[in-house]
């Protein structure tokens, strides 16, 4: 085997390194406990707010975040831009009690990786943590629906997509990212990505996520 696949071998199997911010020491001790019952996860370190977060987060170096939203001192909104500008390899999951449109708007426009309720499953919170880091968001049914619902309105002709680019919203509501849109389509990556940045500024969102919301309330696509 050659170094590079040496390499790459070496990277599958590390564990995903993990930290919970959480102001209620109840719900840290028992993410806690699950992730360490995960042979591929690994707790490597625990917050109770967001500033205690962001100046740990250069200590423990975690490839994956789960953060409660409201907390005191300095909520998870706010942390999650801290850590995301300082640090963008590291992918945050939004872990709340809440789900209302606004703050699952906020929290995307911070650059969350996904927006999950603390009902959630462990089998969907180890998907979850995976999908964020091999870099696919995933968001709790309850969020997509609440961003839906607060999705601003506007009539659909007045966005002005050309036929390529409702090809590749169609393709953006199906979940594929711009490596996979540029093979489905047979366009280059940088074509894929140029349509992609064009959808968006149509339709006057900040992001994917907000771009699928639309498109699903407006029906932009079949």
């Amino acid at each position: 085997m050659s170094s590079a696949g040496q390499g790459r071998a070496v990277k599958a199997s590390s564990p995903i390194r993990v930290m919970i911010v959480d102001d209620h020491a109840m719900v840290r001790r028992g993410l806690a406990a699950f992730l360490k019952s995960q042979p591929d996860l690994l707790l490597v370190g625990e917050a109770g707010n967001g500033r205690e977060a962001v100046a740990l987060c250069p200590q423990v170096r975690p490839d994956v975040i789960l953060m409660d939203l409201r907390m005191p001192e300095m909520d998870g909104l706010e942390a999650a831009r801290c850590v995301r500008r300082q640090w963008p390899e590291v992918q945050v999951i939004a872990l709340t009690s809440f789900g209302d449109g606004q703050m699952v708007r906020e929290a995307i426009q911070a650059g969350v990786a996904g927006y999950l309720l603390k009902n959630v499953s462990a089998e969907e919170l180890t998907r979850a943590i995976r999908e964020a880091h091999a870099g696919r968001p995933t968001y709790a049914a309850e969020a997509v629906h609440a961003l839906i619902q607060s999705a601003p309105s506007a009539p659909a002709q007045e966005y002005g997509l050309t036929p390529r680019e409702h090809e590749v919203l169609a393709l953006m509501v199906e979940g594929l990212h711009n490596p996979e849109i540029a093979d489905r389509l047979v366009i280059s990556r940088a074509t894929a990505k140029a349509h992609v940045s064009n959808v968006l500024s149509k339709l006057g969102v900040s992001n994917r996520a907000e771009a699928v919301a639309l498109a699903v309330q407006k029906k932009l696509v079949p």
